[in-house]
């Protein structure tokens, strides 16, 4: 199965989430996969890397994302003020 291009569901399946997760992965957190007309594809050796980078797991864009936006402002070159 590593060859091919794999549908939604086939990756759902061989990741053991359900479709909904995946389209979740897609959205929030660069799941790697390729528009074909309206489906979604997959190569399952560009997903392993992806799961291995732990690129899937929960606090991988998360907590980036709770971070507040002073302590972003501040990694990005300095805090804005208004004067």
């Amino acid at each position: 199965m590593s060859d091919r291009w794999v549908s939604v569901e086939e990756i759902a399946e061989y990741l053991g989430v359900s479709k909904d997760t995946v389209y979740g992965w897609i959205a929030k957190k660069d799941m790697p996969a390729h528009k074909v007309g309206r489906l979604w594809k997959f190569k399952t050796d560009e997903v392993d890397e992806w799961v291995r980078c732990g690129k899937a797991s929960d606090d991988h864009k998360e907590n980036e994302a709770a971070e507040p936006v002073s302590q972003k402002r501040k990694r990005a070159g300095g805090e804005k003020t208004d004067g």
